[in-house]
């Protein structure tokens, strides 16, 4: 249990003491500043912490969004300020200098000390959080006048329906926001009250999901219906588990690898009981299955590339940026273009809106298709904005663009023995990337799928993946080079199983290609959270994506006139993959320590 320390003698009246017994504090009363310093010595080193003026108005929600937000280090509203472990030591530091808490009997003081506080870690280094309380109260009312207004305006404010509004995320997609949050929300306080956590929403969502492609599977126009019903319930607990978790603030490590990762794994599972129930029905659609996979990693990957190159790189946008934003920022002013700009992204409601209803009333094929075809387009939409937003950028990235860029390359130990041998080479990066990406795919598409020279064209674009990287990736348009680098081992793949005409060498690949792509969702969400990418032996073990490229090209020449030995090498490579990079991603999110990610506003 957390320990909240009340300064100052109560005031009368007050439900402060046990507004902070139902939110899980162990309330005790400091009279003197010795007396504060003891009680607050006295928590055990790795529990929470906070110091509470007893004067204090305001909302139960404003106090919990302080105090039990599991994010921050340290946090504070008017009258309230909590720290973690990490946080205690600066805490500790800043009561020692700060005025002498109020002894017994004496008058309340007139300052907010637990705001003063608040300054005093900020200038120690402890960045506070102080959350943003919209209508919410929270104040230190300095006579009886002022606390008889702070409680009328506390009166006139639903904390609960403010709690089940900010539940919601600020920034969604039409069809999240009018159709599922309405009543999600509800949902979500009704798991809070039964003590739900998110993990078991979430969990409960990856389920629904995979019963999903299961009756997708049985290829039976009644089990497609029930598949599109189910994966929109799947969906409903997806908004579901976020929205418990804003609700409760009940944030965790492990949830955030678990929503991270669990939203590709579902509609991708999705995509291949689609693609058997097809089968069953003599339809082979595997081929755009893996396409359309294939396709919303490449634009998630384009999507993380540029965020993550310009996130700390707001100084150097060009004028072209800032007309851009500035565009953007004019649009948002009128209601219907927000709407319309994020529907036509194709975000995550939309889609599986969209895959749910074609399911349920047409053809795998059709899902297929539809879904190719909306990505497409808003993969062109989105990158075309990006594009003009760089080109004019000035100046070069920063170091932590520059890292992150290249650690989402995946580059692996033939690139990176080619770029310690080409760094004097003025090659642009994105030039030799995208030279390398085309020339692999054209063979991959062209040359005899049998013959040697995709795998001497696989040499060629590790020697250019090489180039590419032997620089640091400061320039404009570097943000590029990930998703090149996706494309062109993603499409290869795709296009020597399709090809090969090798029975079953396109589901092996689905697998193969699912495999790779969660090592680089995992890379992305670690690098979000600030922990960097996956260890250099993993990167070097898995061979990077050229390494990767360039064995299955090697596999294709080797063995796809043998048949079905081609389709076991892929699979056993996919199954190699998935399970160190399964191995090795668990044990780093359940034991790291590292910090949650969450994607407020991303409607990806």
């Amino acid at each position: 249990m957390s320990t909240a320390i009340l300064t100052g003698p109560p005031a009368p009246g007050s439900s402060l003491d046990g507004d902070l017994r139902s939110l899980g504090f162990d309330v005790r009363r400091a009279a003197g500043a010795e007396e504060a310093r003891a009680l607050l010595a006295a928590v055990p080193a790795g529990e929470r912490v906070a110091l509470v003026d007893s004067r204090f108005v305001g909302h139960r929600h404003a106090l919990r969004l302080a105090l039990t937000d599991p994010r921050f280090p340290a946090a504070a509203v008017p009258g309230a300020l909590t720290a973690q472990p990490g946080a205690r030591p600066a805490l500790v530091r800043a009561l020692t200098a700060a005025p002498a808490l109020t002894a017994p009997g004496a008058p309340a003081p007139a300052d907010d000390l637990p705001g003063a506080l608040a300054d005093a870690l900020d200038a120690d280094g402890v960045a506070v959080h102080r959350p943003a309380l919209g209508t919410l109260v929270a104040a230190v009312p300095a006579d009886a006048e002022a606390r008889h207004e702070a409680r009328a305006a506390v009166d006139a404010v639903d904390d609960e329906a403010v709690r089940l509004r900010s539940a919601v995320k600020a920034h969604d997609g039409f069809f999240t926001t009018f159709f599922i949050s309405p009543y999600s929300r509800y949902i979500a306080r009704w798991c809070a009250r039964r003590g739900l956590t998110p993990n078991q929403v979430t969990t409960a969502s990856l389920l629904t999901a995979l019963i999903a492609a299961g009756c997708a599977a049985t290829g039976e126009r009644g089990g497609y219906v029930a598949a599109g019903v189910l994966l929109l319930v799947s969906f409903v607990l997806d908004c579901t588990d976020g929205q418990l978790a804003r609700y409760a603030l009940k944030y965790s490590t492990m949830g955030a690898w678990l929503d991270a990762t669990f939203d590709r794994a579902k509609e991708y599972a999705f995509y291949a009981g689609l693609a058997l129930g097809a089968a069953r029905g003599g339809d082979d659609v595997w081929a755009l299955a893996l396409g359309a996979m294939v396709l919303m990693t490449c634009r998630h990957v384009v999507d993380f590339a540029f965020n993550e190159a310009n996130a700390a790189d707001g100084a150097a946008a060009g004028t072209t940026a800032k007309t851009s934003l500035a565009l953007s920022s004019k649009l948002d002013g009128v209601g219907w273009t927000v709407w319309a700009r994020r529907m036509i992204i194709l975000p995550i409601g939309e889609r599986w809106a969209m895959i749910a209803v074609l399911t349920a009333a047409t053809s795998p094929r059709t899902v297929f298709w539809a879904l190719i075809a909306g990505c497409s387009f808003a993969a062109c939409y989105t990158t075309a904005g990006r594009l003009l937003r760089s080109v004019k950028r000035r100046g070069p990235r920063t170091d932590r663009a520059a890292r992150a860029l290249a650690d989402l390359a995946d580059s692996g130990p033939l690139a990176l023995l080619v770029a310690r041998a080409a760094r004097r080479l003025p090659a642009p990066a994105p030039v030799a990337a995208l030279l390398g990406a085309a020339l692999m795919i054209a063979v991959a598409a062209t040359a005899p799928v049998g013959g040697w020279a995709t795998a001497g064209a696989a040499g060629g674009y590790a020697v250019l993946a090489g180039i590419a990287v032997a620089r640091p990736l400061r320039g404009a348009l570097a943000w590029l080079v990930p998703p090149l680098f996706r494309a062109a081992e993603y499409t290869t793949v795709l296009l020597l199983a399709a090809r090969s005409d090798v029975p079953q060498a396109v589901p092996a690949a689905f697998g193969l290609v699912a495999a790779v792509a969660y090592h680089h969702y995992d890379t992305v969400y670690r690098i979000r959270g600030g922990t960097g990418a996956p260890p250099a032996w993993l990167v070097r073990l898995t061979g990077g994506h050229e390494g990767r490229t360039l064995l299955v090209a090697v596999l294709a020449a080797l063995l796809v006139d043998r048949g079905d030995d081609f389709t076991l090498a892929l699979a056993a490579l996919a199954g190699a993959l998935a399970l160190v990079v399964l191995v090795e991603s668990i044990r780093f999110w359940v034991s790291s320590g590292a910090p949650a990610v969450h994607d407020e506003g991303e409607t990806a």
